[in-house]
């Protein structure tokens, strides 16, 4: 096909001009940039100097906010002031995913709506650090940059959160459209829903038209309700309980219950689900049949923030290094588990770290 052959001619001579390109195939330039324009629309070319797809990318699109975290120093006495400490850190699921993938060494960008304000421009600034394209990110006039605080009692438990998030109300499809050849030119997309239901319906529609992998997270149980009921177009949905309950209507406590709710998103549409249960590990299934419940690696839970951040990072990594997903999964549980021994957000996890684990050859993981 000619549009194939102009893709390999563009991979060998990145600057080659439409007009060469046009003698080389013995076409018209109009014929050239006609074909252009269509693999630019897929996301197979990104921008005039004909960037090609880069395989190994994988783009966040979600939030990226300030987390404030408050731990009682005793514990919580309701209706009074408590002591406690209080930490300010960089937060929003993408953009912990995006921080932990770029640890990682991968190719990672970012796409987040901030405010323009000192809290969002710090807020890029760190995540930069890391590697990570923020390049895609809007920083809004007169918005505030997403906030999330949380407070945990003396053990590290989250007794409650409270989020200002009403800056993502401006997640559009005109946004994600404005974007579009960026998200295509990605290896996987992962998505949270922090984006409005009129867009995250559109960006999964859109995924399943153009046979895009994409992998998303509900965030929360009242964001979970924004899920269509139509499925086909997710690759991957990452839930915790709560969340997969709202999805399936149903409370899910036991891993039976697990078996039962991943069975109905699967339904769905869905290829592969992975349910997170805390102290339990992880119940994950896929629409071939497979299912496997994993403990954790280890029970001595210091903190939990950041944890499913870890997790989703160290799977993204695995799949994109082409582990097997089983392998892949081990990752994430290997990353979760060095960021619970930390009161970061996010962990200093090394490929290294991953690696490392994965040379004793998962031989002592648990399954029940």
């Amino acid at each position: 096909m000619k549009d194939q052959y102009i893709l390999e001619l563009i991979r060998e001579n990145p600057f080659i001009s439409q007009q060469e390109l046009s003698v080389k195939l013995g076409l018209s330039r109009s014929a050239v940039a006609g074909y252009i324009s269509t693999l630019t629309k897929k996301g197979e070319i990104i921008g005039r100097a004909y960037i090609v797809r880069e395989e190994s990318r994988i783009t966040c699109i979600g939030g990226a906010n300030i987390d404030r975290m408050s731990q009682t120093l005793k514990p919580i006495q309701y209706g009074t002031s408590n002591p406690a400490t209080v930490r300010q850190s960089c937060g929003g699921i993408s953009r912990n995913i995006s921080e932990n993938l770029g640890r990682l060494g991968c190719q990672v960008s970012l796409i987040s709506l901030i405010g323009d304000d000192q809290e969002g421009k710090w807020l890029m600034e760190e995540t930069k650090r890391y590697g990570v394209d923020v390049s895609q990110c809007l920083a809004l006039n007169m918005e505030k940059t997403g906030t999330y605080t949380s407070i945990l009692d003396e053990s590290g438990e989250m007794v409650l959160a409270v989020a200002d998030m009403q800056i993502y109300d401006q997640f559009s499809i005109e946004f994600i459209e404005a974007r579009w050849s960026h998200l295509a030119s990605s290896n996987i997309i992962f998505a949270d829903s922090n984006l409005p239901e009129e867009t995250l319906t559109y960006l999964i529609k859109r995924c399943e038209k153009e046979k895009l992998t994409l992998w998303i997270n509900p965030v929360s149980a009242p964001k979970a309700s924004r899920m269509p009921t139509n499925l086909q177009g997710i690759d991957l949905l990452i839930a915790n309980r709560g969340e997969i309950s709202i999805m399936s209507n149903m409370e899910v406590v036991t891993i039976e219950d697990c078996k039962e709710a991943a069975e109905q998103i699967i339904q769905r549409g869905v290829k592969q689900v992975i349910i997170t249960l805390d102290r339990q590990g992880i119940f994950w299934a896929a629409n071939d049949g497979r299912k496997e419940h994993l403990l954790p690696l280890q029970d001595n839970f210091q903190y939990n923030n950041g944890v499913d951040e870890a997790l989703i990072g160290g799977i993204l990594f695995g799949m994109n290094q082409n582990e097997s997903f089983e392998r892949s999964l081990r990752f994430g549980m290997a990353a979760s588990s060095i960021n619970l021994q930390t009161s970061n957000t996010n962990a200093d996890i090394t490929d290294e770290h991953l690696y490392a684990f994965a040379e004793n050859d998962f031989k002592n993981y648990d399954t029940d």
